[in-house]
């Protein structure tokens, strides 16, 4: 099996990783904990649900970074700069997401207190975390349906422009990429789509993501794209 291949099968299991540790830690553990109305005493109450849902989305950023990491070498011989670029977003999607989690751990301490002081007034608990899961969430608004679209439309663009795999996929990817880049300015804006649009604008590129990662896992990158690349 020749290098190409296997940075193939690696960023295909990469992708993966990252989308089902992101769905299992931000989508499936820790909406049930942080999205109801007495959250610092769920969290005191399911401390360990809450670690397990950080670390899983832990694990994410690592494989966000790991990818364009491993894609380098051969994107830069179509495309050094928009190479460099596609890294760049994913780890800045990585630290801001790092970041949200960095304060959402701070919950667990805020949550103890909470309950120390369950007796006395607890406004000024509730305004703090309050405003510790405001941080948490646009930094999850930002890494995630901001810059990380940005980079999709990046690695996409590259994709189309070398073929290292079918177009329709890259071509999907950068429809995708886009949808989900509006869903996040709607949002920041203070517009909440109903359920089934958001839905609409959000899974195209999740879907998108897994085939790539199918195909790439599959079947590899189109080999005469990477001779072509290489020539040049």
């Amino acid at each position: 099996m020749d290098s190409n291949r296997k940075t193939a099968i690696i960023v295909g299991v990469l992708f993966i990783i990252a989308t089902v540790t992101s769905s299992l830690g931000y989508n499936v553990i820790l909406p049930p904990i942080l999205k109801t109305p007495d959250y610092l005493s769920n969290v005191f109450e399911n401390e360990n649900q809450v670690i397990t849902g950080v670390l899983l989305d832990l694990i994410n950023c690592a494989a966000v970074v790991a990818i364009p990491i491993m894609l380098f070498p051969i994107f830069k011989k179509h495309n050094k700069s928009l190479a460099l670029g596609y890294a760049g977003t994913r780890i800045i999607e990585s630290v801001t997401i790092i970041a949200g989690h960095f304060i959402l751990l701070s919950l667990l301490t805020l949550s103890q207190e909470y309950v120390k002081e369950a007796s006395g007034d607890a406004s000024y608990f509730q305004t703090l975390g309050t405003l510790l899961l405001a941080i948490s969430d646009w930094s999850w608004l930002l890494g995630v349906e901001i810059v990380f679209p940005i980079g999709a439309l990046l690695l996409n663009y590259l994709l189309y422009q070398s073929k290292l795999v079918p177009r329709f996929i890259s071509v999907w990817g950068i429809i995708g990429a886009i949808l989900l880049l509006v869903s996040g300015f709607l949002a920041m804006f203070g517009f909440s789509p109903p359920s089934v649009v958001s839905m609409f604008l959000r899974i195209p590129i999740a879907l998108n993501e897994m085939v790539l990662a199918v195909w790439l896992i599959g079947k590899g990158f189109n080999l005469s794209a990477i001779a072509s690349g290489s020539a040049e």
